[in-house]
């Protein structure tokens, strides 16, 4: 199957203006997280999708100039971003992975697309997000093309659109639902936060590249980070205050996925089931 892994990039964040391009140890935000993501080892094609807004010239003009494959599409509806991108590059499968995820672990696409090979004649949609379980900002969503073509042609509420996902997950019924925790059962969602959204983040991120970067390289492991902050807990304390704070929070009631979908625990992860 063509898998592309589509990360979503633009320059107008409210919380944290151009935070994509701000520099992290000599290369922009952007560069540092695409390093991470090609030092996983599947087999994949990356894109970067952005959007048609002037500003976001620098991002088109960025990936050009380091021969990395972009498209522009609608600035609000992300899922016709996704689309638009996927059907144009021709994939069979799409890896959804937000641009605020500087530290996702190469490890953790391995896992998540892996699970799904493995059982790709089961599943529609996989993802690490449902429950979530790994450090928030290692978010990695797969589906078929199918999947997000349905929900493109079917999707009507606004935070579907904006989020891609949504209306896949909260339609068990009709697809075919997967999920993969954390090796070994911990749960870190709750109390390690490696998104990039605040100025604080930034800062924590900074710290974490700071003290890896040089010893093992910008692949590092997330066993490599959780180790560290056992050794500097103080580390943790810089973007404290925005634990939780994510926008699957805000529309939790809405989703009743989350509520509604039954589960048995697998090997790798949570697999979900239609009725």
């Amino acid at each position: 199957m063509r898998t592309l892994v589509i990360v979503q990039a633009r320059l107008g964040s409210s919380r944290l203006p151009g935070k994509v391009l701000l520099p992290l140890l000599g290369e922009p935000v952007l560069i540092r997280m695409l390093d991470r993501i090609r030092a996983a080892k599947s087999a994949f094609d990356v894109l970067v999708a952005t959007t048609l807004e002037p500003e976001d010239a620098a991002i088109v003009s960025l990936c050009q100039e380091r021969k990395i494959a972009v498209f522009r599409g609608n600035t609000a509806d992300l899922l016709d971003r996704h689309y638009r991108a996927a059907l144009q590059f021709q994939a069979e499968l799409v890896v959804k992975i937000p641009s605020d995820c500087p530290l996702v672990d190469p490890a953790a696409l391995d896992c998540v697309l892996g699970y799904f090979l493995e059982h790709k004649r089961e599943f529609d949609f996989v993802s690490n997000l449902q429950p979530q379980s790994w450090p928030d900002g290692n978010d990695v969503e797969i589906m078929t093309f199918e999947a997000l073509r349905t929900a493109w042609l079917e999707a009507g509420r606004p935070f579907e659109r904006e989020h891609t996902t949504p209306f896949i997950w909260d339609n068990p019924e009709r697809f075919r639902i997967g999920n993969v925790l954390y090796p070994g059962g911990r749960d870190y969602s709750a109390s390690h936060r490696f998104v990039l959204d605040y100025e604080a983040d930034y800062q924590f991120i900074q710290a974490i590249f700071e003290r890896l970067l040089p010893e093992f390289g910008p692949a590092f492991s997330l066993l490599q980070i959780l180790d560290l902050l056992k050794r500097e807990p103080d580390l943790l304390a810089l973007n404290q205050a925005h634990l939780g704070v994510c926008w699957q929070q805000k529309h939790r009631q809405e989703l009743k996925t989350l509520h509604a979908v039954q589960s048995s625990p697998s090997s790798t992860g949570t697999r979900h089931a239609a009725g």
